[in-house]
């Protein structure tokens, strides 16, 4: 059985709202990176970002991996999700190999169709339109494509004979062994977590799914895991596949905590509506530690998962988010079968 990993997953917000400690876009960037080095030292084994355009949250993701992959030595290094609608393949294929080699091969990168947004039509202010008859979903995962096979180091482009000293084929450099089969396809439905598993990719499944059957979050997001490694199965796949979930978990150990998030105890699922169809999203983890460890351990989607992300109030700061992911390592992750990744020399 694979070994039980934690991470962070931050949104990256910034505003200048009263109590915040993240007020510009640089202190985002640097406090991420910050918090990174912090978990690194912690035991954590991850360090994901979420990618949201046109919006204060971080963007623009292959800069801050590489900063992030400079600054640390062992943990991994991710997102959670890139919307593949807003990529041009090609140049996301050099940008993820040059910050996967910076970062010594711990690149897991988080890719999809993306998340509702505040722009109208905002990949085609990018360039990127579907074609005649294609969805955004189609976009998406049309650009997917090519990017996976450009990382796999397949010919892209046909050489100029004149300047390339032969006739044939181009692939992209650089090229970064391993890195195709650290590709995760976040999906929203059990449906699409299916055809993740028959595309070789790994599982990425968050705090939402966009569906809803009337059964518990963590229940429906099994059944989605369950569908996808049966799928997998299927396949012929020979590689064992990473799954990954997301959660909001937030120990109360002080009265700083109470005071931020003291309200949130006890809460469950929620349904609405997301994206013209109803959602269910998962309930937060939040209260005394020893609770909410037992709650997690019962979590039938975090016992199928071989990694959690567990996500940041990054407004707070490094000092606080640090503190956090102590607590959580310290008093939480324990119930969920981790222990912290051995300490760097």
């Amino acid at each position: 059985m694979a070994r039980k990993r934690i991470g962070f997953l931050s949104f990256g917000h910034w505003s200048k709202a009263p109590g915040s400690r993240t007020t510009t876009a640089a202190e985002s960037l640097r406090q991420t990176v910050e918090l990174a080095v912090a978990a690194e030292q912690i035991g954590i084994d991850g360090a994901f970002v979420r990618v949201h355009h046109f919006q204060r949250q971080l963007a623009s993701p292959f800069p801050l991996l590489a900063a992030i992959g400079v600054a640390t030595r062992r943990i991994e290094i991710g997102t959670g999700v890139i919307d593949m609608r807003y990529e041009a393949p090609l140049y996301m294929a050099e940008d993820a190999a040059a910050a996967d080699l910076l970062a010594g091969g711990r690149l897991q990168l988080g890719i999809s169709r993306g998340s509702p947004e505040p722009a109208l039509h905002g990949a085609r202010a990018f360039g990127h339109v579907p074609a005649e008859g294609e969805t955004d979903a189609d976009l998406a995962r049309r650009h997917t494509e090519v990017f996976r096979a450009a990382i796999a180091g397949e010919p892209v482009v046909a050489a100029d004979a004149a300047m390339a000293g032969g006739i044939g084929s181009l692939a992209i450099q650089p090229q970064s062994p391993g890195l195709p089969d650290r590709i995760w396809w976040g999906a929203g439905t059990r449906e699409t977590g299916v055809w993740t598993a028959r595309q070789g990719m790994n599982l990425m499944s968050s705090t939402l799914l966009t569906e809803d059957t009337g059964v518990p979050f963590d229940e429906l997001q099994a059944q989605q895991i369950q569908m996808y490694l049966e799928a997998w199965r299927e396949a012929g796949w020979e590689r064992r596949p990473r799954i990954s979930v997301s959660r909001s978990v937030i120990p109360i150990v002080n009265d700083m905590d109470d005071a931020y998030f003291g309200g949130e105890r006890g809460g469950g699922d929620t349904v609405g509506y997301l994206d013209g169809g109803l959602a269910r999203f998962g309930k937060p983890y939040t209260g005394e530690p020893d609770r909410i460890a037992a709650e997690l351990a019962e979590d039938a989607a975090v016992a199928l998962a071989d990694t959690v992300l567990m996500t940041v109030p990054n407004q707070l700061g490094v000092d606080y988010n640090a503190e956090l992911l102590r607590n959580i390592a310290e008093h939480v992750a324990p119930a969920i079968g981790w222990s912290p990744a051995a300490p760097i020399d």
